[in-house]
């Protein structure tokens, strides 16, 4: 099996491919479109603004291998963020590929929101093996609205989604790589979908 990380400037890929490595996962980094279509499945971390981060998928080309990709994606972070309509940093339109909008966090706490928080999880695939109430790191001032495709949510003041699906498409705001087991058994979990 082969896992494409996809890099566009936006993302904590080596960290990503370190989770990988110490799963016993292979994978590669690129932002080739013809090598990463090769790919039985893809990881699309990101970090940064949305509004840059869509600039440089759309210059590469990233934007349409997302689109036409049939097999498993998992969004991380920024990355789970474009998968959606439209985001409100920037303002910039995102992917498309699932139906919930991405709102600035206009709340009394700290933003960002960073660190560890416990998720809500629905009987779903991703979440195998993992306990309702089990914990991850988030580090994010953006959020995912609730919507039909939320798997997972978390409150941070205000409830958000803390992971998606539809389809082919799998986001997770928080950091998988960087929550511990919980997180490599997402990761897991991912690989064996």
């Amino acid at each position: 099996m082969n896992i494409g990380i996809i890099t566009y400037g936006a993302g904590n890929v080596a960290s990503v491919q370190n989770a990988l490595d110490r799963l016993g996962v292979k994978s590669l980094i690129s932002d080739d479109h013809k090598i990463l279509e090769q790919c039985d499945k893809l990881i699309f971390p990101g970090v940064g603004h949305a509004a840059h981060a869509m600039e440089n998928l759309s210059r590469k080309g990233l934007d349409v291998l997302l689109k036409e990709f049939k097999k498993p994606v998992l969004g991380i972070c920024l990355g789970m963020q474009m998968m959606g309509t439209e985001s409100e940093e920037g303002p910039t339109k995102g992917l498309g590929l699932l139906d919930f909008g991405v709102k600035r966090f206009d709340i009394s706490e700290k933003v960002p929101h960073m660190g560890w928080n416990s998720i809500e999880i629905k009987d779903h695939p991703l979440f195998d093996g993992i306990e309702n109430g089990s914990h991850f790191y988030f580090v994010h001032g953006y959020y995912a609205e609730l919507f039909a495709g939320t798997i997972a949510s978390t409150d941070y003041e205000i409830p958000f989604s803390a992971a998606v699906a539809s389809g082919n498409y799998f986001g997770v705001q928080f950091h998988p790589e960087k929550s511990g087991p919980a997180g490599a058994k997402i990761l897991k979990n991912f690989v064996k979908l």
